[in-house]
């Protein structure tokens, strides 16, 4: 595959480069992009040095086949034609068409036949605390469709990029030191607190960050019969999200089935034995691929509610490798990729 990734020098963007390294990716011609700030500079790769170009309306993106995208909604939207004027598919990480009836919203765990039906040659790379709870979602719904959905989510200070995750760090370094902590990435400190507000409020007092659950899992699991409800609250720690799941199914369902569900599930690792104090943390999760689910309980307030703790690494499945992923599932099954 020849490859582009827009956006390189992000947190994400290098992600993708060590994602890519860590699956053996099957690179030929690898091309790295970036903004006025980052071009011209030299990332390595593999053992060899790319030097990243300037992203313009005249960068040429010919006989590229997979571009990686992953430098903001803005960028990803004023430069889509440019990037895929040629045939190459855009596999874009903003948010900038995941809800666009002609782009599809891939999970590949979930519903990576979508990935095939792409008018404009772009597919979207779902919000990360989207990923991780529909691949956990999948195969409950499989078993008895899910009608609701409650989550809170505790994710880390990764999602808001490297240089929120380095103001975490300093503000502990200052408030040891006996200084007031710099507070720029966040609306307030965050090392010891807990910010219960993750993006911008919307009209009806959710998040953006909230109703992006709402609507993409929608999307990706092909239901509008699932209602969702999310409180998004940013925690002090560095990388990998949690998140509080609450279901309600269609049909009351025994623990058991629902934990071998899952122990089969692609993408999944069940971590699950109270006894034994084993339930997923994000900081075992922090750098590794999987989405890892415990705590499996029943609602003792529902009869067909279940209760469960999910964790994942949201630069890695909630960014980087799902993209990743999806291009993997499309060299296998699309025949305009294989070559």
């Amino acid at each position: 595959m020849n490859v582009a990734i827009v956006g390189a020098s992000g947190a994400v963007g290098q992600e993708f480069l060590r994602v890519l390294a860590e699956q053996e990716f099957p690179i030929d011609n690898l091309r790295l992009f970036g903004s006025e700030r980052s071009a011209g500079s030299k990332i390595p790769f593999n053992g060899k040095e790319y030097t990243v170009e300037l992203l313009s309306e005249d960068s040429d993106f010919s006989g590229v086949d997979i571009a990686f995208t992953s430098a903001g909604a803005g960028t990803s939207k004023k430069f889509a034609d440019v990037i895929t004027r040629h045939g190459a598919v855009m596999i874009d990480n903003s948010s900038a068409f995941r809800m666009d009836k002609d782009v599809p919203l891939v999970v590949p765990e979930v519903n990576p036949e979508d990935a095939l039906d792409r008018p404009r040659n772009i597919i979207g790379n779902p919000n990360c605390t989207t990923i991780q709870m529909v691949v956990a979602l999948k195969p409950i719904h499989d078993l008895s469709p899910i009608r609701k959905v409650r989550v809170a989510t505790y994710q880390a200070a990764s999602g808001a990029g490297a240089t929120a995750m380095k103001e975490l760090e300093n503000q502990y370094a200052e408030l040891l030191e006996g200084k007031e902590p710099t507070v720029d990435k966040f609306a307030y400190q965050l090392a010891y607190n807990v910010i219960p507000q993750v993006d911008v409020f919307v009209d009806n007092d959710y998040t953006k960050e909230e109703m992006k659950m709402y609507n993409e899992t929608r999307k990706i699991m092909h239901s509008d019969d699932i209602s969702v409800s999310a409180t998004c609250v940013r925690i002090p720690v560095l990388r990998a999200h949690s998140e509080a799941i609450w279901v309600e199914t269609e049909k009351p369902l025994e623990i058991a089935a629902v934990k071998e569900a899952f122990e089969k599930a692609p993408g999944l690792v069940v971590c699950d034995n109270p006894a034994e104090k084993v339930y997923p943390m994000p900081l075992n999760a922090a750098g590794t691929d999987p989405v890892y689910v415990g705590r499996l309980r029943r609602d003792i307030s529902d009869d067909k509610g279940l209760s469960f703790w999910v964790v994942g690494d949201q630069i890695k499945k909630g960014a980087a490798l799902n993209a990743v992923q999806i291009a993997q599932w499309l060299i296998a099954k699309d025949p305009r990729l294989q070559k």
